[in-house]
């Protein structure tokens, strides 16, 4: 299996009763999650992208974790979503976004 050069976590808000039920879900990560995987196959990205539980960062919420890079995102919607793939392809991170360092 060949790993892909980003994994993208989409906080969807899952509790251990299998329940989506916190901030991110009730956000609209789950439109998120479809916008997301649209833009990355229209922009050729390599990703794998999944829905996590709770990443306990509710008031930053909906939130996106790229990795290998370690980015954490909050408040994303679609814009943010667009500016962040951008600067993704240009090997960078949008400052303004990240909630962890």
């Amino acid at each position: 299996m060949k790993k892909p050069d980003y994994h993208m976590l989409v906080c969807n808000s899952f509790r251990m009763a299998g329940d989506a039920q916190g901030y991110c879900n009730k956000s609209g990560a789950v439109d998120l999650i479809q916008y997301l995987q649209e833009e990355c196959q229209d922009r050729e990205l390599d990703v794998t992208i999944s829905t996590t539980g709770c990443l306990n960062v509710c008031s930053q919420g909906p939130i996106l974790v790229i990795h290998p890079n370690n980015l954490w995102y909050g408040g994303v919607n679609e814009e943010r979503i667009d500016e962040i793939l951008d600067a993704l392809e240009e090997g960078e991170a949008v400052e303004e976004y990240l909630i962890a360092d």
